[in-house]
């Protein structure tokens, strides 16, 4: 068993090995160059590969930041593991804990004291290790002293005969009637918005709302509500994520306007969208399951499909 440092020419045969290792989370030739290959951070040296003969059996790998997500912070004490996997022919030899070891090693070599997996922005492929569906990972992982600060719930809701609630219509229409705005957001609106995600919610909406408009994203995707004094309080969309219909989000109110409702009424307008443009779901990664987003979530109809949990491990 030999393992290196990714060469241009193992793409296809990681891809393919992946697709055998993680069968609910497959990707695609285009995704792996995007997500990871054109990444800004991607450093081949942290990107590590184990082969049986000339067959590619598993992989790992790190990252650190080279480009800053916030001013100039380069977080040079962290560093990610987005992903590793091993082939089932190929597991019960030690191969996954000699890659996972090998990129830990790569990372305090760049100075990190400490990993995450896999909550890194802003292209990570999952938002944690689904125990469930990866037991094996999980114990490996907890063998190196991972462990878990948080937990991320997908969710999922068919869009199947859905209408808009009596209520929301006529909610909305007394907000309107009131001087509030609801609708797509102009050129001019998309500064306030990338504001409003990026300094009250996460740097990385903002930057997923920005590459996603520039690279051609249809405005109607996003729904603004602006109250009558013409300040936007909160937003909804989808498709932001790789251009995918049925993914919702990013989605937020701002603090000072939640529990008004809202929220609620952007969820409705954008699943109207969504089911308009011919979405048959939606579906996100991502939300606090007990968080008050996670409740309204699931009052409208979603469920949870996945768990996911963020692990953290100190790199001495």
């Amino acid at each position: 068993m030999q393992i290196r440092e990714f060469r241009p020419g193992d793409g296809p045969a990681l891809v393919q090995a992946w697709r055998r290792a993680m069968p609910l989370d497959p990707i695609t030739d285009t995704r792996f160059r995007d997500l990871v290959l054109l990444d800004a951070n991607f450093d081949p040296d942290g990107l590590r590969i184990a082969l049986d003969g000339d067959r590619l059996v598993g992989a790992a790998y790190a990252v650190r930041r080279r480009v800053a997500m916030v001013a100039g912070d380069l977080e040079p004490g962290t560093g990610w593991l987005p992903f590793f996997f091993v082939t089932p022919e190929a597991r019960g030899a030690g191969v996954g804990r000699a890659l996972v070891r090998g990129v830990l090693d790569w990372l305090r070599g760049q100075g990190a004291r400490e990993v995450f997996f896999a909550s890194y922005t802003p292209n990570y492929v999952l938002p944690g290790l689904d125990a469930e569906a990866y037991p094996e990972a999980a114990a490996l992982l907890r063998g190196l002293g991972f462990e878990r600060r948080s937990e991320a719930a997908a969710m999922d809701r068919s869009l199947v005969g859905h209408r808009m609630p009596d209520e929301i219509r006529a909610r909305v229409d007394d907000l309107t009637a009131g001087g509030y705005r609801f609708g797509t957001p102009t050129g001019d609106d998309l500064v306030e918005l990338l504001r409003l995600a990026g300094e009250e919610f996460n740097p990385d909406w903002a930057r997923a709302i920005r590459d996603a408009v520039v690279a051609g994203l249809p405005p109607d995707r996003i729904v603004g509500a602006w109250e009558p004094g013409g300040t936007l309080a909160g937003w909804a969309m989808h498709a932001a994520y790789e251009n995918v219909l049925e993914r919702f989000g990013p989605f937020g109110v701002r603090p000072d306007r939640r529990g008004t409702g809202l929220g609620r009424i952007l969820l409705q307008l954008t699943l109207e969208r969504m089911r308009a443009a011919g979405a048959h779901s939606a579906w996100f990664l991502w939300t606090g399951e007990r968080s008050a987003a996670g409740q309204l979530y699931r009052s409208t109809g979603f469920a949870v499909t996945r768990r996911f949990a963020v692990l953290r491990a100190e790199l001495t």
